[in-house]
Parts: structure tokens; sequence; C-alpha cells
């Protein structure tokens, strides 16, 4: 596992699981909310989220910590990837979460509500798409979390 991507509704915990597996395989993270949203909260174009991400591919280790929803441009970093993780809670594990850690706006509490039947059916039709080299791990709960992250710091 040299190049991870993580992806999940919102409140699933990608941030905290991008973290300990960069930790536990000593990779860099890169959270692409930091990369993607400027302070005012405007959607990036497509187009240019796409060459931001190329850019950050072009490295050989890392961890791509972000789903960005109706917002995202999958294929550049799952076409990269060796492994993809998709962590697929249930939605009041996640909206508990998310009330916990901050406000969020209507977009977001949209895209949270709707994930599973909307967003995770994109993202798991990209995965199928253009990540066919990578390992794919879809993990529902804290225990699948902890099972994966004990294999990946044995393997």
């Amino acid at each position: 596992m040299r190049r991870v991507v993580v992806l999940g509704r919102g409140g699933a915990g990608k941030s905290t699981l991008a973290a300990r597996l960069g930790t536990a395989l000593d990779l860099p993270v890169v959270e692409l909310d930091k990369h993607f949203w400027p302070p005012d909260l405007t959607p990036m174009a497509k187009d240019r989220w796409a060459e931001v991400q190329r850019g950050l591919v072009r490295d050989a280790r890392w961890v791509l910590d972000g789903d960005l929803g109706p917002y995202d441009v999958l294929p550049v970093r799952l076409r990269a990837a060796d492994t993809v993780v998709v962590l697929d809670f249930p939605l009041w594990r996640c909206a508990w979460r998310a009330l916990r850690r901050s406000r969020e706006n209507r977009a977001f509490w949209h895209w949270l509500l709707t994930y599973r039947r909307r967003g995770l059916p994109v993202v798991l039709a990209a995965v199928g798409e253009h990540a066919g080299g990578a390992a794919v791990h879809r993990l529902r709960g804290p225990a699948a979390i902890e099972r994966f992250l004990a294999s990946a710091a044995n393997a």
C-alpha cells in the first residue's frame, strides 16, 4: 500500500482513518478538502479540480482523504491508486459525527442524507471503472476499520 484513496459519506471517519493509515504505513496524508474548498466555499470547477489532483498523484506515496460528492472528479485519483477504501457506514453514525464536529451547510446535509442512494452508487461505479488494478476495501463499521488497519500494519 503506497497510494491509497479514502472515500465515503461525510462523518464516516475518512480523515481519522487516513491519519491512522498514514502513521501506520509512514505515508503522507493529503486532505483533499484543503485543496478543493476556498474560504468562500465556492466549488472549484471540475477541470481545475482534475488538474489539481494530477499534481497530487504525481508523488510516489500518499493517502488521499476526501469525497467531494457531486463536485468530485474521481477518475484521476482512482487510476493512480493501488488501494481504495470506501467507508460505507450507516446514516445515523455519520450524522451524529457530523453534528458533533461542526456546523455544516444545507448542501452538505443533502449529500449526507442521500449518499447511500445517490452518491455511493456513483462512487462504486467509478471505482469499478477506474481503479481496476487497485485493491478495494468496503468497510461498514469501526470493527472493520480496526481489522483493516491491523492487516495494513502487518503487510
